[in-house]
């Protein structure tokens, strides 16, 4: 039995230095397995380990342990606010070497100090951590670098090496920065649940811990606060701004027995509620966990650079080895320029910029799409929503607003309408299908005066419908396909006309009866939302090729409604596993497609699609369960939004590698001309970094 632990570190200041740390952990006693998740700044371990222990283990980086659930009690400091006096002094230090270099000339003792002491001041850590991973035959940036400003304050070019130490101090403060702007998105999701809540006990009012507050205790939420935790409201009325869970500001009318969720804003009246989850399972809890994972999950471009980075760094180093010893030995070029050139090769090499090029912006994406109301399970979705050019749509709550109204009873000649009611009610009332729960509310609130009526055997019509049998005789209630297929003489030509009229109106038709006579239709109409025409429409635009609703419901239903939505291609008639069929079929074809639907019926179709994309995840943790991204309001516009956001991920994933790469190239172009210098060879690298942060914090606007 696996036991597993969860840490939050503090002090991560590269993606290297998170995967050495990962390393270190997995070879402690004890510990089978580790996984660093490094934009959460969490390891989740499987085995017994101790705070110190882990504190052991990230030594070389000076992180710092405390147990998940732990509050974090100091200010979070960023590389600069913790290392900017040290990194201020050798930069002064290093200035006024030049200044006296310049004044005094080549190798006077003054400027030579000046910028011996700038070295140690501001590369001392580094320095240290180098020689270690040197005896260790670790290669990474600080080794690289290590060796390289060593090198040049051994070959006299003791100036040049303090540019270069201030330099990459400067350069590992803009990767941090990039990250910490990237995580704010979790810690603003964080931030939005309160940290207690007002517990009514015996009419007094207490303010108590969120994670104190039990399920079942009634607390109170005056207007202009947040909802500590998710409940049903049992007292008062009020609208609400829901952002922080939907990313619609757009305030919602809530009343009594209606579900609030943690997080989001009471704006207006007061409010008793019943609490009906822990904080720890609240809808808010559970997608900053979501979000967390996200975050920490590898996208294929990530894995690909890690790849590329573990054999790159090294090829660089012989390279820059090649060029120290080569010409000299083989051509008697001077050994001082030559060991300088390779010098400043490997500080080209630094593959500071080329590691965060990916997981900076897919974290940023990920982020900032869950502020949106968009919940991404991981990079690789994230990248997969940016080559969608198919999507298939489950028709009832996603293309529809799911809300479907009676609009007609049809009852057969010889019945009664209220008849035909009361066999509906008993019939329907032995299902959960959301249209026979429609019908039952229907039936009850039109009947005068409900007749008990004897109900057994009930079962129900996989796809179809329900039947039970009432008074030894069986009823079913269902739809028209399944009575052509099993009792077409019980349906009249009258009946079949206004059968098709219903239909061609785009209304759902429940057909009721028994093998010998039919007693009526019920007829049900369930509205295209409003966004379907535009966002259908955006979809074409963004080119999306395949657009196709999958739905159980008649043909001409099925086409009255995919023409209001936009004009989009049907399949109609089609059971919950013949859905799963059309998508595999679709795959078959080479298209990239995505199902759209409610997490609920449409869970294998979900499943077997490229992507899954779960519709109002707010209402259900299936949705939040089963789909690779939850839509958290039920908006078909977030669907647009997703994939333009995916794209420019994508494109901004490309314009970061060829940043990172292409610098490093220009760079490495000079050597043959002997013109790269460590001044250039730093100014690539940090120029890189910064050219990759910026442009990926471009995914922060909306």
């Amino acid at each position: 039995m696996s036991n597993k632990q969860q840490f939050k570190i503090d002090g991560f200041s590269c993606a290297n230095c998170a995967a050495r740390f990962e390393r270190n952990v997995q070879n402690l006693p004890g510990v089978k397995d580790a996984q660093v998740n490094f934009p959460a700044e969490k390891i989740v371990i499987d085995g017994e380990v101790s705070v110190s222990e882990l504190e052991q283990a990230g030594a070389f980086e000076n992180l710092k342990a405390r147990s998940a659930d732990e509050e974090e009690t100091k200010e979070r400091r960023s590389f600069w606010h913790k290392n900017r006096l040290q990194v201020s002094l050798s930069a002064l230090l290093a200035a006024l070497g030049w200044t006296f270099h310049f004044i005094l000339h080549d190798q006077h003792v003054l400027p030579v100090t000046l910028f011996l002491i700038s070295i140690v001041v501001g590369g001392y850590a580094m320095f240290w951590q180098g020689l270690k991973n040197i005896r260790q035959l670790v290669f990474d940036m600080k080794t690289l670098m290590t060796i390289a400003i060593i090198g040049a304050a051994l070959i006299g070019e003791w100036g040049e090496a303090a540019v270069v130490v201030v330099l990459f101090a400067i350069s590992e403060a803009l990767e941090t920065y990039s990250m910490d702007k990237a995580r704010k998105s979790i810690r603003s999701l964080v931030e939005k649940g309160p940290k207690e809540a007002r517990v009514i006990t015996n009419g007094q009012e207490e303010m108590v811990l969120v994670e104190d507050v039990r399920i079942g205790t009634e607390i109170s939420v005056r207007p202009g606060e947040k909802i500590p935790l998710d409940g049903d409201i049992i007292a008062g009325t009020s609208t609400l701004n829901e952002a922080a869970i939907t990313g619609e500001s757009i305030p919602v009318d809530k009343t009594i027995d209606d579900p609030v969720y943690a997080g989001t804003l009471n704006e207006e009246g007061l409010l008793t509620i019943r609490v009906t989850k822990y904080v720890k399972d609240t809808t808010l809890a559970k997608i900053i966990h979501l979000v967390e994972e996200a975050q920490g999950e590898r996208a294929p471009a990530q894995q690909f650079i890690d790849k590329f980075a573990s054999y790159y760094t090294p090829a660089i180093m012989l390279l820059a080895f090649l060029l120290m010893v080569g010409p000299p030995l083989l051509l008697n070029a001077p050994w001082e320029e030559w060991i300088y050139l390779g010098l400043a090769t490997l500080v080209v090499g630094c593959p500071c910029a080329l590691v965060i090029s990916t997981p900076v912006a897919i974290v940023t994406a990920i982020g900032n799409s869950a502020k949106q109301g968009i919940l991404i399970k991981g990079g690789v979705y994230l990248e997969k929503a940016g080559k969608l050019n198919s999507l298939a749509f489950d028709k009832t709550g996603t293309l529809t607003k799911g809300m479907p109204a009676v609009t007609d009873i049809l009852p057969e000649d010889g019945v009664s309408g209220d008849d035909l009611l009361t066999i509906i009610y008993h019939v329907e009332k032995q299902s959960n299908h959301p249209l026979a729960k429609t019908l039952v509310s229907y039936a009850s609130e039109h009947l005068e005066r409900l007749k008990d009526l004897p109900i057994a055997n009930v079962e129900a019509i996989t796809g179809k419908g329900v039947k039970a049998d009432i008074n030894g005789e069986t009823v079913f209630a269902a739809s028209p396909s399944y009575v052509q297929e099993h009792h077409p003489h019980t349906l009249s030509e009258v009946m079949q006309h206004k059968l098709q009229r219903l239909e061609q109106q785009g209304k759902t038709t429940v057909v009721i009866g028994t093998s010998s006579r039919l007693y009526g239709l019920a007829a049900l109409r369930d509205d295209v939302r409003e966004e379907a025409r535009v966002v259908v429409s955006t979809l074409k635009q963004l080119g999306i090729s395949e657009l196709v609703m999958l739905t159980g419901d008649q043909r001409y239903t099925a086409e009255a409604i995919g023409q209001e939505a936009g004009g989009i291609r049907v399949m109609s008639n089609l059971l919950p596993d013949e859905k799963l069929l059309e998508i595999k079929s679709l795959k078959k074809k080479g298209k990239t497609i995505a199902m759209v639907g409610d997490g609920m019926n449409d869970a294998p179709a979900l499943a077997r699609a490229d992507l899954g994309i779960a519709m109002g995840g707010t209402g259900t943790d299936t949705a939040l369960e089963t789909a690779d991204i939850a839509l958290m309001s039920d908006d078909l516009k977030k669907i647009p939004y997703l994939i333009k956001l995916s794209r420019k991920t994508l494109t901004i994933i490309k314009q970061n590698i060829a940043f990172s790469l292409g610098l490093k190239l220009l760079a490495l172009m000079l050597v043959p001309f002997g013109w790269l210098t460590l001044w250039i060879a730093i100014m690539a690298d940090m120029g890189a970094t910064l050219l990759v942060t910026l442009n990926s914090l471009r995914l922060l606007k909306k």
